[in-house]
């Protein structure tokens, strides 16, 4: 496999010079997070016109030139399951690519199958087998082998040719405008991700606690979360899903006790430990009573009406020829029916294909 290695930003100016001025970019990225907050950048593999270069990330940084090629919207980059490599690029790609061309939401959209990996879809499409043996290897170690480069490139040589054939696909069904809606709306979850104010929400088996316990529970969380970003650990390495039940729904008495019911806790030190100690036992305040309380398990007259807006569902998107979960997942259709209030999320193309059908089975459910 044939591909330019890049470390410095004078081989990175030339190499970006004799690309075309409007062009399309196959790009992806390889990245660590094993035990950090957030993903650190290892590589950037990027595919112009048949030229392959596989920029070292670290060494570089930043590169003005290069996020301003691919932050132009009169170029298309080409990614295969872009979410997290736009999180990875949230240094180079502040505000995202110009405009994007998912190639597995692409293949979901087309019909051809529905989160396939990048070499599922290339077998499918090109009858190419690529290799997986690097897929956990460790892209901050330099020099990186032989078979991480090959992998690496590999990663962005077919994108032009998936994008081609799948651009053609999604015309001849006219989805060329769901696909630009979905890439649009994954690049601004991406972009303007924040943490959840009412991280609490998504613990059910709360949902009887008493107003004062789920108070506490959101505001562990909420330190979690905060605490996470500036030690740039882990969630769960500070305070797994498990501990914060536990403590939240029975404060520790003491710090010795603290730390016996977190000891195995691999970022929680002495100085976090006295942090969750006070915020268990600080008396609530008023930003306390903005908690939202968590809602309860579905009746049994809910789960009903969720079975038949699942068959609904299914029904639309078998006519369609694309998958359940890409026209609307459980999640949004529990918001609608315990929120009563349409999903952001099923906007665009989604809305005209679903809401009368879904809202009356809605109302139905709410009528007495």
């Amino acid at each position: 496999m044939s591909f330019d290695w890049i470390a410095d930003t004078a081989t990175l100016d030339a190499w970006l010079a004799s690309a075309p001025a409007h062009m399309r970019a196959g790009l992806d990225t390889e990245f660590m997070r094993t035990n950090t907050f957030s993903p650190k950048l290892a590589l950037v593999q990027i595919n112009i016109g048949g030229r392959t270069a596989l920029i070292d990330a670290p060494l570089l940084g930043a590169h003005a030139r290069l996020a301003a090629r691919l932050g132009d919207p009169t170029n298309l980059c080409i990614m295969h399951s872009a979410s997290e490599d736009l999180d990875a690029l949230s240094q180079l790609l502040p505000t995202g690519p110009g405009e994007l061309f998912d190639t597995q939401i692409a293949a979901a959209l087309a019909g051809i199958g529905f989160g396939l990996s990048y070499q599922k879809l290339v077998a499918t499409m090109l009858g190419v087998d690529l290799p997986k043996s690097e897929t956990r290897s460790d892209w901050l170690q330099r020099p990186l082998s032989a078979a991480q480069l090959d992998y690496a490139a590999q990663d962005v040589v077919h994108l032009d040719e998936l994008h081609a054939l799948l651009a053609e696909k999604l015309d001849a069904l006219d989805r060329g405008n769901w696909l630009r809606e979905d890439c649009h709306r994954l690049i601004d979850r991406v972009v303007h991700a924040q943490p959840d104010a009412q991280p609490q929400l998504a613990f059910r088996g709360a949902s009887e606690w008493p107003r004062e316990a789920q108070m506490r529970l959101r505001r562990l969380l909420l330190w979690r979360e905060a605490s996470a970003r500036t030690l740039d650990k882990p969630r769960p390495w500070l305070l797994d899903d498990a501990a914060a039940m536990n403590l939240a729904g029975q404060p520790p008495a003491n710090t010795d006790e603290l730390f016996e019911r977190t000891r195995g806790l691999r970022a929680l030190r002495s100085a976090q430990r006295h942090e969750v100690f006070e915020l268990l036992h600080r008396p609530l305040d008023a930003s306390d009573e903005a908690t939202q309380p968590i809602p309860p398990p579905l009746t049994s007259a809910e789960k009903r009406t969720l079975a038949r807006m699942k068959d609904e569902v299914a029904r639309i998107a078998q006519t369609l020829g694309i998958a359940e979960g890409l026209l609307c997942s459980r999640r949004h259709l529990e918001a609608l029916l315990t929120d009563r209030a349409w999903p952001a999320a099923l906007e665009g193309w989604r809305k005209p294909l679903l809401h009368d059908a879904l809202t009356t089975l809605a109302a139905l459910d709410a009528a007495p």
